[in-house]
Parts: C-alpha cells; structure tokens; sequence
C-alpha cells in the first residue's frame, strides 16, 4: 500500500523476549497478503545471508561479547539489511515488515547494557540513514508472562538477567512515551486473537490514510 505520499509503508515489530511479536509480524503479513498487497516479512538481525551469519554469532550461547561489540554487530547487521533489502523494497513500493529494527537497540544495548543512548541513536543513524519506520507496534507485557512463554533452549540474549529485561522493557516504554505518534503500545499479555484485533485495527486505520 502505497501513501498519498507516495511514499511505501516501513512496518515494524518489537518488544522484550516472549511478547509475541514475531507471531503478530506472521499474521500480518498473511493478512496482507490476502488482501492483494505486495509484502515483504524480514527479521533482525538475519534476512541477508550476511546479516544471518551475524545473528548466529549474536545469538550463539558460547560467544561471550563485549557491549560495544555487540551493538556494533547489530549495527553492521543493521546496515547490510537497509541496504540489501528494506531500500530497494521500499522503492518498488513493497509493504516491509520488519521483525525488531533500530529501536529493539536502543532498548537492549542502550537501556540493557547501560551503553550512552545518544551514542546508540547516533549509530541507528549511521546504519539505516533516512530509512525510519512509518509505523511501530510495541507489545508489552509483564517479565514473568514473557519469561514464561520462552522455552527451555534459550539463545544468548535470551539468557540475560531478569533486572536486564525489565530494563529493556523501560526502554521500550520510554521510546514509546516520547515517539506515541509512530509508536503504537498494545498489551501482549492477553490472547492472540485479541492481540491481533488490535493489532488489525491500528494496521487498517494507517493504511486507509
């Protein structure tokens, strides 16, 4: 779907470990499919075979990584993404859903890690450039219903501390809080279905602009 603008729409998805949102990214993108539009569905990190390469050393449990490494890591990841996939999507007029982008950053690195928020907003700059999503669903929800919903197998990130994802939660809220224009707060702990609803309702609402 294409604005009066002109400009295709950057849809993304994020949230703490456990929220749900890579199953609402799914039927989103199946939503919109069956309805015709041309959609694209990616991940972060991941969605280019370099990119994949760099989220199998992120996410590996036996790789012990400095902060500022693994935020350069995501950047990197980040930036081969925009380039290879989001831009040129976007200029055919492709709907992109995006899995997590910069501001699951700002949350996990800036606010999880304690690293300079400023510097890490600076950072997302430098990778993306004047890519920015047009739209942001935040799905948030309580630490022990997230923890819960993860399996046994947990990967490096998921592994974190508890006092680490409540950070990153207040991350995200904050983002939210000073960004409520693009970014949209639903509540994850309640059903899929309802989730979705929600989700579908703030999604039609964007598209019939």
């Amino acid at each position: 779907m294409v604005k009066p603008s002109g400009k295709p729409l950057f849809i993304t998805f994020e949230g703490i470990d456990g929220c749900g949102k890579s199953t609402q990214a799914l039927m989103v993108f199946q939503y919109l499919s069956s309805l015709g539009y041309k959609v694209k569905l990616l991940r972060e990190p991941g969605s280019t075979h370099v990119a994949e390469k760099i989220r199998a050393i992120l996410l590996d449990k036996r790789n012990h990584i400095a902060d500022m490494t693994e935020l350069l890591l995501y950047e990197a990841s980040r930036a081969e993404l925009t380039a290879k996939e989001i831009a040129p999507l976007l200029a055919k007029g492709t709907i992109v859903l995006c899995d997590r982008f910069y501001d699951s950053t700002t949350a996990y690195q800036g606010f999880g890690r304690r690293l300079d928020t400023r510097m890490v907003r600076g950072l997302n700059k430098v990778a993306v450039g004047d890519i920015n999503p047009d739209l942001t669903f935040l799905y948030d929800i309580d630490l022990k219903t997230a923890l819960g919903r993860l399996g046994k197998s947990k990967d490096r990130l998921e592994s974190q501390s508890k006092a680490f994802f409540q950070r990153v939660r207040r991350g995200f809220l904050e983002i939210a809080r000073k960004d409520r224009r693009r970014v949209k707060v639903i509540d994850a702990a309640q059903s899929i279905e309802v989730v979705f609803e929600e989700t579908q309702k703030i999604l039609l609402k964007k598209l019939n602009k």
